[in-house]
This record gives structure tokens, C-alpha cells and sequence, in this order.
């Protein structure tokens, strides 16, 4: 395989692997946030059980997020040393704030909120997780400016071959930011309020700590629904924009190679990228071109006048991202978004009657649910990344020009492998624990083996 290839493997690989704990990190920070001040309001113990036991699992995850996370920027600076060449003036500025500011703020005061308890007092000691929490959160909003103008380029200058800043203002007001960084926080709610609700569905079947998990159901049920909802729509809003900046985009996810007015959504199709066709559709008629400008009558270019409009802005070149599965990663992610519409819907629909509890096969279904929000999210950030491409960063420069030159594709292979053991390694540590202590309950949080797991996490911030 080409050094070129490798790289974008390890980098696929590494950041996959990431961002299975991010969504978690974003969402649960919150909840236990929430759990505390019912807790400091209402003076309820329930409350203070629900929110160590949460706390426990979110420091779990917070830690192996940590480790994974690492990695990241080194790569930027061995496999993509011509990409942080050109863009390392406007990329590293975000960056940093996001390490010295969120993140320095992030893990100091989790210190504090993990040994805090019954030291600091109870309002202080609820003020430090709001502030995890919202550090974590301003933690993404960091890397998404930095990542959306990777998706479209604002504020720059080009000199000496190289991207420089010319508008700090123009960076942190990309366009892109005010539809990225919703869809992902709340992508990231909806993670935790499914993970919630599948645990608390889990320990209402086993009748283990019922007043516990009633009341974590009601909460992420609550949570769940506004989150879902919330990603729904600004999804939408995130597809009309990008049908402006990044049309190729669009086009490819949809397999939409020929330009029409109105154009139908394709709902499923057999494609043949060699002949540029869609051997097999689907369609639905109009859907396209609402889903596009809100209007069931636009026209929407195909992908054949985009390439053709690309070698006339661009030069010579394919401009157009592997068709088969973009498509099928976005029917991925809006088919199981569906799916979990349905499940918030029927979860408030039971909560409201008060029959969640009765409804057995309900809770099993909410159990399984777990994954369905991490696949979701890794889809969607599988479309959002490869359907740039060739563009690492679109119409600046392709990913073909931002790989290292100089470390050999046998020391990329070699690292590839033994990140991808390590990481795998770290998954399944961060399973075990979080199943072992799921299993355990809230009421063998303050064992000392559960303490020294809060220790150990804290050490990693």
C-alpha cells in the first residue's frame, strides 16, 4: 500500500477510535450536571446516588477518551507534515485554545469534583461539574472551528504557499461552526441519554435500585427526545448549507449524478460509479429539492455538471468522492436517527402513561439501543471527512499534497498495526469496566475498587 493510503488509514483508524468516547464525554456531562443540582435543590439522596453512579461511568469513559485522544495531533506534525506546512498558522491557533483554555479547565476542575465530595460545599461542588461539562463541550467547539475550515476555507490568506490567518473574527464566525457544532453536541446528548436510558432500562429489569433509574429514565428520556429532535433539524439546515459550500458533497451522498428539476431523493439504488449510474433507484420525487433549498421545485446539479464546473475552477482532476458508500453511510445515520425519533417518542408515551416499567420488551429493545447512537455519529463523521475528498482542505489543497514526505510507508504500517492493537486494547478495557460497573449499581459505587478507578481516571487528566 502507498504511504498516502497508510496514512489516511491510521489516521481513520485512530480517530475512529477517539471519537467513540467523545459523543459520551459531550452528553453524560451533563446529565450528571443535572443529576447534582436536583440533588443540591431537593437535598434528596436518590439524587446523590444517581449522580455518582453516572459520574462513575462518565470517568471511566472520560479517561480512555483521553489516551485515545493523544495521538491525534502528533500525527498531524509525522504523517501530514506538508498539510501542517500549509495550514499549520490557521490550525494551530484553535488547537491550542482548545488544550490550554477548555481542556485545562476540563481536567482541573474534575480533579476537584472527584475528590470534592463532602470537602467542598455542595453548591461549589455542583459549579465544578457544570464546568467539566461545559469546558468539554467548548473543547469541541475548538476542534470544530479548526475542522470546519478544513470544510470551508474562511479569514485566509495565501503566501508563500502556505495558508496564513488573516481574520481570527472570520475563523471563529465560519459559517460551517454554526451548523457542525450543534449537530455534533447534540448527537453527543443523544448518545448519553440512549446509554441512560439503556442502563436504567437494564437495572428496571433486574428490579435492581428502582427509584434510582425511574427518575435517570425520566431525565434522559426528557434529554433524549430534545436532543434527537434537535439533531434532526439542524441536520437539515447543516444539508441546505452544505448543498452551497460543499455541493460535490451533497451530490455523491445522494448519488445524484444528473442534474433535474425537481430532483427525487433516492431512497435506495444499485450504483455503478464506473458508468456513472445508478443501475437500480428508488426514487421519490421533489424530495431532493426540498431536502436541498426547502422547495419540492429546485433544480439540483448532479454530479456529472459539478465535475465538469471543478476541472474548469480547479484544473485537470477527478473531484468526485466515492459514491457507494457515502450514500449508504447517510442512509445509515438518517435510518437509525429514525429509529431512535420512534423509540424517544414511545419512551415519553410510556413515561407519561406510567406503564415504562411494565413494558418488558420495551426496557430489552432501549438495552440494545445503546449502539445505535455511536453508529450513527461514526457515519455521519464518515460522510462529513470523505466526502471532502480529494480535498483535505476543500479547494486549498488536495489529501494527496498534505502527506508526509519523508517517513517511509513501512514505519506508517507499523504504527497502523500497533495503534490499532493498543486501541483495541483500550476498547475492551473501557467495556469491561463500564459493564462491571454497570452491573455493580449505585450501590457499590464507594467500593475501593471503584474509588481507585475515580483515582486512576483523574491521573489521566
Amino acid at each position: 500500500m502507498s504511504q498516502l493510503i497508510l496514512a489516511r488509514l491510521q489516521f481513520a483508524v485512530t480517530t475512529s477510535y477517539h471519537f467513540l468516547f467523545v459523543p459520551l464525554t459531550l452528553g453524560l456531562s451533563v446529565l450528571v450536571a443535572i443529576m447534582e443540582t436536583m440533588y443540591v435543590r431537593s437535598g434528596d439522596e436518590t439524587y446523590k446516588k444517581m449522580t455518582k453512579f453516572w459520574g462513575k461511568l462518565f470517568l471511566i469513559n472520560f479517561a480512555v477518551g483521553v489516551v485515545t485522544g493523544l495521538v491525534q495531533e502528533f500525527q498531524f506534525g509525522m504523517n501530514w507534515s506538508e498539510y501542517s506546512r500549509f495550514m499549520g498558522d490557521i490550525f494551530g491557533a484553535p488547537l491550542a485554545i482548545e488544550a490550554l483554555l477548555a481542556f485545562f479547565l476540563e481536567s482541573t476542575f474534575l480533579g476537584l469534583w472527584v475528590f470534592g465530595w463532602e470537602k467542598l460545599p455542595k453548591k461549589i461542588h455542583a459549579l465544578c461539574i457544570w464546568l467539566v461539562a461545559i469546558a468539554s463541550n467548548m473543547s469541541a467547539l475548538w476542534i470544530l472551528i479548526a475542522n470546519s475550515f478544513m470544510q470551508e476555507p474562511v479569514g485566509y490568506v495565501l503566501r508563500n504557499g502556505r495558508a496564513e490567518m488573516e481574520s481570527f473574527l472570520a475563523l471563529i464566525t465560519n459559517p460551517h461552526v454554526f451548523y457542525q457544532f450543534p449537530h455534533t453536541v447534540l448527537s453527543g446528548f443523544t448518545t448519553a441519554a440512549f446509554f441512560v436510558l439503556g442502563i436504567s432500562a437494564y437495572h428496571l429489569l433486574k428490579k435492581n435500585s428502582p427509584e434510582v433509574f425511574r427518575r435517570s429514565f425520566k431525565i434522559a428520556i426528557i434529554f433524549g427526545a430534545i436532543s434527537v429532535f434537535g439533531v434532526a433539524g439542524i441536520g437539515h439546515l447543516q444539508g441546505i448549507h452544505l448543498v452551497q459550500a460543499q455541493p460535490m458533497k451533497m451530490a455523491a451522498v445522494e448519488a445524484h449524478w444528473d442534474t433535474e428539476q425537481p430532483a427525487g431523493f433516492n431512497v435506495v439504488a444499485s450504483i455503478d460509479e464506473q458508468g456513472q449510474k445508478n443501475n437500480f433507484e428508488l426514487k421519490i420525487p421533489g424530495v431532493l429539492s426540498f431536502l436541498s433549498y426547502n422547495n419540492f421545485t429546485a433544480e439540483v446539479k448532479g454530479i456529472k455538471e459539478l465535475q465538469a464546473a471543478d476541472v474548469q475552477k480547479y484544473g485537470p482532476g477527478d473531484y468526485v468522492p466515492s459514491v457507494t458508500p457515502l450514500f449508504w453511510s447517510f442512509r445509515i445515520m438518517v435510518g437509525i436517527g429514525s429509529l431512535m425519533v420512534l423509540l424517544v417518542l414511545l419512551g415519553l408515551y410510556f413515561w407519561k402513561t406510567q406503564r415504562f416499567e411494565q413494558k418488558t420488551w420495551f426496557l430489552k429493545v432501549l438495552l440494545w439501543s445503546i449502539p445505535l447512537p455511536y453508529i450513527a455519529s461514526t457515519t455521519g463523521w464518515f460522510m462529513a471527512e470523505s466526502g471532502r475528498q480529494p480535498w483535505i482542505v476543500y479547494g486549498l489543497q488536495k489529501t494527496a499534497s498534505g502527506v508526509s514526505t519523508v517517513v517511509p510507508a513501512g514505519q506508517v504500517l507499523t504504527t497502523l498495526i500497533a495503534f490499532t492493537l493498543i486501541y483495541g486494547v483500550l476498547a475492551v478495557a473501557d467495556v469491561y469496566l463500564l459493564v462491571k460497573f454497570v452491573k455493580q449499581g449505585p450501590d457499590g459505587v464507594a467500593t475501593e475498587s471503584a474509588d481507585n478507578v475515580a483515582k486512576g481516571a483523574s491521573l489521566w487528566t
